[in-house]
């Protein structure tokens, strides 16, 4: 009997190559694809990977699962990586890599394979979850084995691979870079994007508007948090309420687009250690994000703060590298978690051409204290109070000061 593989399956032209490749291999190929909200025709995709050679294709709705586990606790923890890049990739490949494993364990396959580079991020992502899930399982990463790199030099060989086996392409020079949507975002990378110097063309963008394109009018919306999470949005403009975690999610992506919201330009550093340059839009993840980290404000202890605050560099560097499923992630994960217990309250924000403006917040759990804050009222605050805990601080001060003078 064949052994069977399982793919990460996309339906572009490398992974159409891969499976055509493996199953001139001897295997019995397994096709599954991630319905991440790329908004693709996935039925075509499933015919695509059966006439190319898939014995059986698996399509799953992770949509919602990917909002709740991955998108929210990214949310919750503020997690950013260099101060800007969102993370919409990073936290999508280990829910892939997951259900992978759960179709392999499934189908009693002990073989799974990807059809990410080795220069990237991703084949390191996919392959530390396929290890984490499933120790022992047997990997197949085309792109670092020696024969499929002496067949396939670079794109052209894989064009015209496919056209001499049949399979469906779509390439174009129309569209000189590549992209990858989920629902937390659109990244772009590669081809003319890697002069850094090249500005994007506006035709490229998917998910959002042009800031210069977008309303004339602001429109204002209300987020609602429980312990961290998004529960509610309310377009003060309309009316329109989401309370749904997927509804209330790609309705704020919508709003975010038309105003022209989420929009990153930039040159990260790769796990691999390459700098690389890409360009994201995020507009749901970037509200989000933005009104969570103005709640915590009102709302949490200003030491659990700063040390949660000393920490989401680690976090997102462990999100960003693929160490998702790791004994540090769940430390991190537990700690942050337990950070947000109080993070409940709604955030007021207007919206306008690509510009996201906070405009009030309000909470039952704030340690804001507007008599205390205030300038014209004592509020339970003595002033002079503040003299003794000077002078303690300047103790150290005036020691460092005193031994410096006598050298």
């Amino acid at each position: 009997m064949k052994e069977k593989v399982i793919l990460a399956y996309s339906g572009g032209l490398d992974t159409s190559v891969i499976l055509k490749w493996l199953v001139e291999k001897g295997y019995d190929v397994i096709a599954f694809l991630a319905d991440l909200g790329q908004k693709e025709d996935l039925e075509a995709i499933r015919k695509k990977a059966l006439s190319v050679g898939a014995s059986k294709v698996y399509i799953e709705d992770l949509r919602k699962e990917f909002v709740t586990d991955f998108i929210f606790p990214a949310i919750r923890a503020d997690a950013i990586y260099e101060g800007r890049y969102l993370l919409g990739t990073s936290i999508a490949r280990p829910l892939i890599a997951k259900k992978q494993i759960e179709i392999a364990k499934k189908e009693g396959a002990k073989i799974v394979a990807h059809g990410a580079t080795g220069k990237g991020n991703d084949q390191v992502r996919f392959e530390l979850t396929y290890q984490a899930l499933f120790p022992g399982v047997k990997i197949i990463s085309p792109w670092k084995n020696t024969e499929f790199l002496n067949t396939f030099q670079g794109r052209s060989d894989m064009i015209d691979y496919a056209k001499k086996h049949g399979i469906p392409i779509k390439a174009t020079k129309d569209e000189p870079w590549s992209s990858d949507p989920n629902l937390m975002h659109i990244s772009y990378e590669a081809g003319e994007l890697e002069d850094p110097m090249k500005r994007p063309r506006e035709s490229m963008f998917e998910l959002t508007v042009s800031p210069q394109e977008a309303p004339d009018k602001e429109t204002t919306i209300e987020i609602e948090f429980s312990n961290g999470n998004p529960v509610r949005v309310r377009n003060i403009t309309d009316g329109v309420v989401k309370e749904d975690p997927l509804e209330l999610f790609m309705y704020l992506n919508e709003l975010g687009g038309k105003n022209g919201i989420g929009r990153v330009d930039m040159v990260e550093n790769r796990f691999v250690g390459i700098k690389s340059r890409g360009v994201y839009e995020t507009p749901g993840g970037t509200i989000l994000h933005i009104a969570h980290r103005d709640l915590e404000g009102l709302t949490m202890d200003r030491e659990v703060m700063h040390i949660r605050d000393s920490l989401i560099t680690k976090f997102s560097e462990l999100i960003y590298y693929g160490f998702w499923f790791s004994p540090e992630m769940e430390v991190l994960s537990a700690l942050f978690d337990k950070a947000q217990e109080k993070v409940s309250g709604k955030v007021h924000l207007a919206l306008y051409k690509g510009n996201l403006t906070v405009i009030g917040r309000e909470s039952d759990e704030s340690l804001y204290d507007e008599a205390q804050s205030s300038m014209d009222i004592s509020g339970g605050y003595d002033q002079r109070d503040a003299t003794g805990f000077i002078k303690l601080n300047a103790i150290r001060l005036i020691n460092h000061f005193l031994r410096k003078q006598k050298k």
